[in-house]
């Protein structure tokens, strides 16, 4: 699915529209949370730090709704794949719960930038703990909403590379996390005023493209307009999908369509 919108399997994903997926228990939950004004507010606060005093990339409200609309979109075209998630399951969740943790998960990753955006995933886990507190008695009993809020805490944490995701989930909220990387979007910042690799290359994908594969359950398509483009797929997808429990699931085709005779590269497969 690209940033615009895309249609699969009969299903419309727009990113546009919060509650664009068919199952009636994440969607009660993505309203709840388009609802939250304890929610709103840390989106916009937590990109003060990385944004407003460090000049990095945007990590608020905007790159949210990103990540979370692909990490659903992932999530259906695996599902959709036969691949079986084990979070929910291990937990003895019922299957709906996959994807809430997933919305949870990918709605709050980033909450610890409030904190600081050095080591923020582990500031991230006490903040979301408590917003999950308040969050989850309206869906779940004290026992079901324990289990929910462990496997999401979970997921939050393995977004970062450091940690290795032991569910699913937590490997599609970490993969989905690396796709907001079209022009200008990378999570590798952008250097203002600067013409180092880092800013030619987060400038160089112009477009990121979700569908189910023919080999694979997810083909992800990405178009960039220079060879740069390739660093963002190398340092940022790769070293995301690496470990990730997704890695047989997922194929990643980066075509350079900059139509320019002398081009280093013109496609690469991972």
């Amino acid at each position: 699915m690209s940033s615009d919108d895309a249609t699969h399997g009969g299903r419309h994903y727009d990113e546009n529209a919060p509650h664009a997926f068919p199952d009636e228990r994440v969607n009660a939950v993505l309203h709840s949370i388009a609802e939250s004004e304890t929610i709103a507010t840390y989106l916009d606060a937590q990109n003060v730090n990385p944004v407003t005093r460090m000049r990095y990339n945007d990590h608020g409200a905007k790159h949210i709704d990103i990540v979370r609309h692909r990490a659903l979109c992932l999530y259906d075209l695996l599902k959709g794949g036969g691949v079986e998630f084990n979070g929910a399951s291990d937990q003895r969740l019922e299957e709906a719960d996959e994807a809430v943790i997933i919305a949870l998960a990918a709605t709050l990753h980033d909450i610890g930038h409030v904190v600081h955006r050095d080591s923020h995933p582990y500031y991230s886990i006490p903040l979301a703990a408590d917003v999950l507190d308040e969050f989850l008695p309206e869906f779940y009993d004290v026992a079901d909403a324990i289990r929910v809020k462990g496997e999401v805490l979970h997921a939050i944490l393995c977004h970062h590379t450091e940690e290795t995701p032991l569910t699913l989930e937590a490997g599609v909220v970490r993969v989905a996390d690396a796709l907001d990387m079209e022009r200008g979007r990378s999570r590798i910042p952008y250097e203002s005023g600067g013409r180092g690799i880092n800013t030619v290359s987060s400038q160089a994908i112009e477009r990121v493209e979700l569908s189910a594969g023919d080999e694979f359950p997810v083909l992800v398509e990405i178009a960039m307009n220079n060879a740069a483009g390739v660093y963002q797929v190398d340092n940022l997808l790769k070293a995301k999908l690496n470990q990730s429990g997704l890695e047989n699931q997922v194929r990643i085709v980066a075509i350079n369509s900059h139509e320019n005779g002398d081009q280093i590269v013109e496609r690469i497969e991972l």
